[in-house]
């Protein structure tokens, strides 16, 4: 043990941030134990390995007694006061004993201990990183796949994607670059384990935070977020600012922040609404796209009958129940779809050509709006000059 080892144990404290101090402590334990093994003792020892020059002293501690019983941890007063008058009964000294060999030992012992103390500290720095991440998204490299579980490389270390954690349909290449969220974060013997996951609602709410600003700054905030991987989200968003609109900010100039979402979710549809503190508000919203026309609360404050338009019913429910499935799980209510006729069984007929009227006006209104203003742009056109340079000034 020399200078040498002390630069050396400074490098690798530099470049595996493991402290110095830690790795010089590791040393000597396992010096004292390298001791006693080869020198067939179980005296008291004590190793001391000098932080600057890296040299190394072994030492033997004994209690200072009237009468030896045991010499091994023992010495009489009366030998000690010949060397030192101030030393009293109860006292302890220590007896400097380091071999002539003993640093050939030291060297083997230290290498060994100093890669088991930089594998160790290495895992713990690990754990210390990620178990704080927990809830969060990383990045990683698809590594391999064994028994339908994929392992994933994030750098330093690898994440597990377990078959429940993955998205049915979807294909994990070899040395393709995906997003995960950190589901759990376990300590092993074989060092900590990251588990990850794909099919978690979370990883939706931090795609988005990561591709809305507003999101990020707490302008937005998601209230509720409903999913069923690989198919279909929905999510609920809500704003404080009047100026701000939260399914535009999400969605983004022509679509293009949910489509990055839905690209890294390769293709899963994504339903953004509005949240509203009023729960038929908030339930005829989360079953958009479908119209509805009245929500009614039960008496139970935990359920609610929707009455939608006939021709609406499907809609609502969606492809194996999947939009009520969802919009109920979203807005935390039990929700039951009734059709209008269903509703209202004894004034279909009446109902019904009330609606059929109604869908006719609007059609009415929408064609009375078409040719007032087909007669606004001729009155227009009728009133703009004739003269060349006129007309550009006109037409902008």
């Amino acid at each position: 043990m020399n200078r040498d080892f002390i630069l050396a144990v400074e490098d690798l404290e530099r470049e595996k941030d493991v402290s110095k101090d830690l790795l010089i402590e590791a040393i000597e334990m396992a010096l004292i134990s390298a001791y006693k093994k080869n020198y067939g003792t179980s005296e008291n020892v004590s190793v001391n390995i000098d932080r600057e020059t890296g040299d190394i002293d072994v030492y033997m501690r004994k209690d200072v007694v009237e009468t030896v019983e045991d010499e091994s941890v023992q010495v009489a007063l009366e030998e000690v006061i010949a060397m030192d008058p101030n030393y009293r009964v109860g006292d302890a000294i220590e007896y400097r004993v380091t071999p002539k060999d003993f640093g050939r030992i030291a060297a083997q012992t230290a290498k060994q201990v100093v890669m088991q103390r930089i594998r160790e500290a290495e895992r713990g720095v690990i754990f210390d990183d990620y178990v704080n991440r927990q809830g969060e998204i990383v990045s990683g490299t698809i590594q391999r796949v064994s028994n339908e579980t994929v392992f994933v490389s994030m750098g330093k270390t690898e994440g597990i994607l377990a078959a429940a954690d993955q998205v049915r349909g979807e294909s994990y290449h070899m040395n393709s670059r995906m997003k995960f969220f950190i589901m759990d974060v376990r300590k092993t013997i074989k060092g900590p384990q990251i588990y990850l996951s794909r099919t978690h609602a979370g990883l939706v709410k931090r795609l988005f935070e990561l591709e809305v600003p507003e999101i990020q700054d707490g302008v937005v905030e998601i209230k509720g977020l409903a999913r069923e991987p690989g198919s279909r989200t929905k999510m609920a968003v809500f704003t404080d600012d009047d100026g701000i609109d939260p399914v535009g900010a999400c969605v983004g100039a022509r679509g293009i922040r949910v489509q990055a979402v839905v690209d890294e979710l390769s293709g899963e549809k994504i339903d953004i609404i509005n949240w509203s503190d009023d729960p038929q508000q908030n339930i005829s919203n989360a079953l958009s796209p479908a119209k509805v026309e009245r929500v009614i609360i039960n008496d139970d404050g935990k359920s609610a009958t929707v009455v939608v338009p006939d021709y609406q019913l499907s809609l609502a429910i969606g492809k194996e129940g999947q939009n009520v499935r969802l919009a109920a799980k979203l807005c935390g209510w039990k929700i039951d779809i009734k059709s209008h006729s269903q509703y209202f069984p004894d004034n279909t007929a009446h109902e019904a050509g009330e609606y059929d009227e109604a869908r006719e006006t609007e059609a009415g209104e929408a064609v009375e709006a078409n040719a007032d203003a087909e007669i606004a742009a001729s009155a227009s056109e009728d009133a703009a000059p004739a003269s060349d340079e006129a007309m550009p000034a006109a037409s902008e």
